[in-house]
């Protein structure tokens, strides 16, 4: 057959191609079967898909369930402990307002953490420079083991309505401790920075601009 005649059966098979669309199999859509393969598809998004927050944000969704509270908490050496017979004049408080926490460990004679102090309570008082540390102590104090996960954690969390936990080992030492922050700032891959404060008020909640 001549050139020509191939030439014109090309051209007719081009135009049908599209009505013939709908009976081609279709390719099966690439699932990654392990958890690398789905990071390898996460790592070859492009970035107009996928941003680099969005991506530390799936990162750390799956490692979630598998970090343990060790690996977000704060150690024990950067920790700020007050004593129950400290005295809180203005220096202590100073110093504890610097730390930047709300929430202090306090330790009791036995070397043991017997409860704690809070700022925002601290905040609201006529404290003398008399009053010793013991006089404001919260004895509810939450512990949450070292080597249980982040998951853990944040059930903790949510399950006591409790924003601060010490953390401890199997032999019942406080290691460190680990706020909710913390874990929301593991959960979105970044610090929460929010300082709105009139939730009470529902106007201002109503007209509120988005972050």
């Amino acid at each position: 057959m001549s050139p020509l005649f191939f030439k014109l059966m090309a051209k007719i098979v081009k135009s049908l191609d599209p009505k013939f669309e709908k009976y081609r199999p279709k390719k099966e859509a690439y699932s990654p079967e392990t958890k690398q393969e789905l990071i390898d598809v996460l790592a070859r998004t492009p970035k107009d898909v996928l941003s680099k927050e969005e991506r530390k944000v799936i990162a750390a969704a799956m490692s979630f369930s598998e970090k343990p509270v060790s690996s977000i908490m704060l150690p024990k050496s950067k920790m700020t402990f007050v004593h129950e017979n400290d005295f809180l004049g203005p220096l202590t408080l100073s110093n504890l307002y610097k730390s930047g926490f709300e929430h202090f460990p306090v330790i009791g004679a036995s070397g043991r953490i017997t409860g704690l102090l809070h700022t925002q309570q601290l905040n609201s008082l006529k404290i003398k420079e008399t009053d010793r540390a013991l006089k404001y102590l919260d004895e509810n104090v939450y512990y949450i083991r070292n080597d249980h996960t982040l998951e853990m954690a944040l059930a903790a969390f949510l399950r006591t309505n409790c924003h601060f936990f010490i953390v401890i080992d199997r032999a019942e030492n406080s290691v460190g401790l680990i706020t909710y922050d913390m874990v929301a700032e593991m959960m979105l891959g970044k610090p929460i920075i929010d300082d709105f404060d009139a939730d009470l008020h529902v106007s201002a909640v109503a007209h509120r601009e988005k972050l």
